[in-house]
């Protein structure tokens, strides 16, 4: 038997399992805030254009309008000016082999439940190797924080002075490209933290990921159901034509009850 009729039968007697990491994507979604003086992320909308009636007889279909970065979503290299460079960095451009691979859930839901601006650390990933096994090659690494589980003006958490969420401190960043990481994600409305502007370099997740031509995922769900490891995510963005990002269906291949 083949690797892939072995993953197939595995599924069907349930030793894998699938997991959706996504929301549901709709007009209420929260999007990123930026300050006023910038171009603002369009919210998800949906237009009927037909419902088996007059407009359409046999036939149910939508107009959509959205920004790239809205929902559960993918970061390509190119979103950010560190990785407007990096070859093949549009989504239309990556190797689709790049969107599958093995996963790691960092578990950070102590902290964050204490503190909204809790960040990841060196010392956390140190950890979690400790308890868990080196972070491979390759791998998507996922911050959990059960952030997820909150909704509407909870989720972006905005105050005078911008959001508070957690997110990795630059040296987090840097030490996740010291391991060849694939990308990134988060269970927050962006890979950086809230506060993330005031690290140096702003908004480390996105300067320095992007620009060693690695991937992030926001908005993601579901991560209490993934192993620290032993999973695979398969996170493959819409072929925009030079697309800096897409909403998308983020899976996981987990192992199941009778594994």
């Amino acid at each position: 038997m083949s690797v892939l009729a072995e993953m197939v039968a595995a599924m069907a007697r349930g030793a894998v399992r699938v997991v959706d990491l996504t929301h549901t994507l709709d007009p209420d979604f929260p999007v990123i805030v930026l300050p006023p003086e910038f171009g603002q992320c369009a919210r998800f909308r949906m237009e009927e254009v037909s419902a088996y009636d007059h407009r359409g007889p046999a036939w149910k279909w939508h107009n959509l309008t959205l920004n790239e970065h809205t929902g559960t979503h993918f970061d390509a290299p190119i979103h950010w000016i560190s990785g407007r460079d990096v070859p093949h960095g549009a989504v239309d451009e990556i190797d689709p082999a790049a969107f599958v691979g093995p996963v790691v859930v960092i578990d950070c839901t102590a902290g964050a439940a204490r503190d909204d601006d809790f960040k990841l650390t060196p010392e956390i990933i140190a950890a979690h190797e400790a308890e868990h096994g080196a972070i491979p090659c390759g791998a998507w690494v996922l911050m959990r924080t059960d952030w997820s589980k909150r909704s509407g003006a909870d989720y972006l958490n905005m105050a005078e002075d911008g959001p508070h969420s957690p997110g990795p401190t630059p040296a987090a960043i840097r030490a996740l490209l010291a391991r060849d990481v694939r990308g990134f994600g988060t269970e927050t409305v962006g890979t950086d933290a809230g506060q993330g502007a005031h690290y140096d370099p702003p908004y480390p997740a996105h300067y320095l990921l992007h620009g060693a031509g690695k991937f992030g995922l926001q908005c993601l769900r579901g991560l209490d159901q993934l192993p620290p490891t032993g999973a695979v995510l398969i996170a493959a963005p819409l072929k925009i034509k030079g697309g800096t990002g897409s909403p998308l269906r983020v899976l996981a291949l987990v192992p199941g009850d009778a594994a």
